[in-house]
């Protein structure tokens, strides 16, 4: 399998939730086939298997990420939560999770579609009823709306993630600094 789901967030609630890119723009969709749903899982590291997905599931999670994505932003900006998504949060967060077993091998964890969701809707009302909502900050990047968890020194982080959107940022303002130079 290859790793190309991006966890720059902090936690994985927010990568779930941002996992609908550039909703400003583009709107670039990662689960797009149930099988991208089974991948983000397993890259998370929530789970270490999952069973396959199915179209519902991936409509579930993607009405689950909506929900949250509302609430985090509504957290972040200091406004009241939308019952709505407060409920569709809740009862994803109500499922049974995937069980760690514990194997020769070592922790293992074997989740269906819902058990995995499930584990990342706790994780976003740990997320949004902990310590880090200080810390939650959108992308510097005026295309990207990620939340992440700023834990920088001095809390002075302004991209998602350097590889992902500081550097085009930044190349984007040397270049421009440049032409301007040359005029």
């Amino acid at each position: 399998m290859n790793l190309d789901h991006v966890f720059v967030c902090g936690n994985p609630a927010l990568d779930f939730a941002a996992t609908l890119r550039a909703r400003r723009t583009v709107r670039f969709e990662m689960f797009a086939t149930p099988d991208r749903l089974d991948a983000w899982y397993v890259e998370s590291g929530l789970v270490d298997a999952v069973s396959p997905a199915q179209e519902a599931d991936v409509e579930q999670a993607t009405t689950v990420r909506e929900a949250m994505y509302r609430l985090i932003t509504s957290r972040r900006l200091g406004e009241g939560y939308e019952g709505a998504a407060l409920t569709v949060l809740n009862n994803a967060a109500r499922k049974p999770p995937a069980v760690p077993q514990l194997t020769p091998a070592g922790r293992w964890t074997q989740a269906t579609p819902e058990e995995a969701l499930s584990m990342v809707a706790r994780e976003a009302v740990e997320l949004l009823s902990g310590p880090d909502v200080p810390l939650l900050k959108e992308c510097g990047n005026p295309e990207c709306t990620r939340t992440y968890v700023d834990r920088s020194r001095g809390v002075r982080r302004q991209w998602c993630g350097m590889e992902s959107c500081g550097n085009k940022i930044k190349a984007a303002a040397y270049r421009a600094r440049k032409k301007s130079a040359l005029s």
